[in-house]
């Protein structure tokens, strides 16, 4: 008796520090996918991606893979809840980088090519994500009122 109540409090314990490293990473990704996707959105820059050239491609991808990687090595749990996002962050994040870093050039064509309304539609979607992430982050949870 005493040691399932002894590992129900462990468990507890784990799932706590579990959210606790989901929520200071969507803290970190979340309002970074906000301000990227803002900043890169055709009506607020509408000629960003025409005028890259494969190096700068490649530089972000570098940038886009450690992250990635870093979120993936801290939290690659795969729960039926709002912490999937943050594990999809960082595979979405490595998987892009290694395409940007492998195919700088096509990648940079390729966005060149693609019509600004699906370029919305998609940064819309990542928007949603983004701002879904910071609102767990940042909002208060229940055993912050005890």
């Amino acid at each position: 008796m005493r040691r399932r109540a002894r590992d129900l409090l462990l468990d507890n314990v784990s799932s706590e520090r579990s959210m606790t490293t989901s929520r200071q990473i969507a803290g970190l990704a979340g309002p970074t996918i906000v301000a990227m996707i803002v900043s890169e959105f055709p009506l607020v820059q509408p000629h960003l991606y025409e005028a890259q050239i494969p190096p700068v491609v490649y530089l972000s991808g570098v940038l886009m893979f450690v992250a990635g990687l870093a979120i993936v090595r801290v939290h690659n749990r795969w729960a039926r809840n709002w912490t999937v996002l943050v594990t999809l962050t960082g595979w979405f994040s490595g998987v892009l980088g290694l395409l940007r870093m492998f195919a700088a050039g096509a990648y940079q064509r390729g966005a060149a090519d693609t019509s600004p309304t699906t370029f919305m539609v998609l940064e819309g979607v990542l928007l949603v994500c983004g701002l879904l992430l910071s609102f767990k982050a940042y909002c208060r949870t229940e055993s912050a009122h005890r």
